[in-house]
């Protein structure tokens, strides 16, 4: 793009848009004059006799619009799924939360509504989208299927076949830790991004996305034991990517929420995730270690999901083994954002980051939010513990590594969060919090 060439030049003028006329109307006119908002209907109107009356003059009939392209429908349709119930009017006054003059905190608008709807909120009339904010994006779909679908075409906006994946991986919802494991697809080159199936059917949004996406190849992971299931998305990783791991994640197969931090970092490095449970590795997990023996192994979790014993064993079979963990998932994330050793962990430490929130009852919604964690701001997994109200452990993260400037703001590092899931999982109120925590702040004087 040329320097002294407009990024808009190839938009057409308002005047190839628009029927033209000598005089300018007193009060701004709807753009189909037929059909008026609800704006214009309640806007007072001039008196009759402030101006006189002018003769008609012909116009030009209005030159018909561009046609959209075919794809837009999905899309559209795909986005309204995500949107539903997300109108966060509490969070469009500013970095500070949105309180009113009385301070109290305004109230999320009732789930369902629609952008425009009646109790709808005021975010519409602000001409904000109902599921972002200046430092936030929300995927907010009803289910894991419509998250998964709005992430792939978040990652991949499919106008185009440049813009489409080559492959996808279809994952049944009922193995969590087959998704956690399958995210490891996302890594390049094979760069597939997570769907979500049903007993063999898919789900609406998960069709709408294909039918988008239109892959050349579709991956899909049979169910069975978390071990299992893991051992073979490893083993179609290997099949899939020119390298050999060059680290091994061990995660609990009976404490999804200290695994769900391991399908970011899977996505985003190609190392490969595993399960593990009780005392003794279970078979498929110690055939993959033995076949990778030269591989470094991080197990994820205390000692109190994965024992010393799980972790000397892994150091008998394969490369050392070391321990990442908290005793709580929401600082077990926390410390696998900040780790690094060796090549491995994000070592987030600083600002300039992107970030990924989902609840720690969520796991397939970890896995669906994998992609987002391997383009655009790539960032670890964070986790949260209720709807309402941020956990003081990632507070405190965010605030370390809260983003400012000294002199020029526009030459700064920023961070940005998604969060992932609908109102019920992370409601306006903490989201607007997570907004705040996220916004590039003056330091110093001047």
């Amino acid at each position: 793009m040329s320097a002294d060439r407009p990024i808009n030049a190839d938009m057409p003028s308002t005047e190839e848009l628009e029927p033209a006329s000598e005089e300018k109307p007193a009060a701004p006119a709807s753009a189909a004059e037929p059909a008026k908002t609800a704006a214009a209907d309640t806007a007072p109107m001039p008196p009759a006799a402030s101006k006189p009356p002018q003769p008609s003059k012909p116009t030009r009939p209005p030159k018909p619009r561009r046609r959209p392209k075919p794809l837009t429908p999905k899309l559209l349709a795909l986005l309204v799924i995500v949107a539903i119930g997300f109108i966060v009017a509490a969070i469009l006054g500013g970095t500070g939360g949105g309180k009113d003059e009385s301070g109290a905190a305004p109230e999320a608008p009732p789930s369902g509504a629609q952008p425009g709807a009646a109790g709808g909120g005021g975010a519409s009339e602000l001409g904000f989208p109902g599921f972002a904010t200046n430092n936030t994006t929300r995927v907010g779909g009803a289910d894991p299927a419509a998250n998964a679908a709005a992430v792939a075409l978040a990652v991949y906006p499919s106008t185009t076949a440049s813009q489409r994946p080559r492959s996808v991986t279809l994952v049944d919802q009922g193995n969590w830790a087959g998704a956690i494991a399958a995210a490891v697809l996302m890594a390049a080159p094979a760069r597939a991004p997570i769907l979500l199936t049903d007993g063999g059917a898919q789900p609406a949004a998960t069709e709408e996305a294909l039918t988008a996406l239109d892959p050349k190849q579709t991956n899909e992971l049979s169910s069975g034991a978390a071990a299992a299931a893991a051992a073979e998305a490893a083993d179609l990783r290997d099949q899939l990517l020119p390298k050999p791991p060059a680290h091994i994640v061990i995660a609990p197969e009976n404490a999804p929420e200290f695994a769900m931090p391991a399908a970011a970092w899977a996505a985003r490095s190609g190392d490969p995730v595993l399960f593990a449970g009780g005392d003794d590795l279970p078979a498929p997990t110690v055939a993959y270690l033995e076949k990778h023996k030269q591989a470094p192994i991080y197990l994820l979790g205390p000692a109190s999901v994965l024992s010393s014993e799980l972790l000397r064993e892994a150091d008998e079979i394969g490369g050392a083994a070391t321990r990442v963990a908290a005793e709580d998932p929401v600082a077990n994330a926390v410390a696998f954002a900040r780790f690094s050793e060796d090549g491995f962990g994000w070592n987030i430490n600083d600002p300039g980051h992107g970030f990924v929130l989902v609840r720690e009852d969520a796991p397939l919604n970890a896995a669906a939010a994998a992609p987002l964690s391997a383009s655009g701001t790539w960032g670890p997994l964070l986790l949260t513990d209720s709807a309402g109200t941020l956990p003081a452990e990632v507070r405190d993260y965010f605030l370390d590594v809260k983003p400012g400037y000294t002199d020029n703001p526009t030459r700064a590092f920023y961070n940005h969060v998604w969060v992932i899931g609908d109102q019920e999982a992370i409601d306006v109120t903490q989201q607007a919090e997570v907004n705040e925590l996220a916004e590039l702040e003056k330091i110093g004087g001047g």
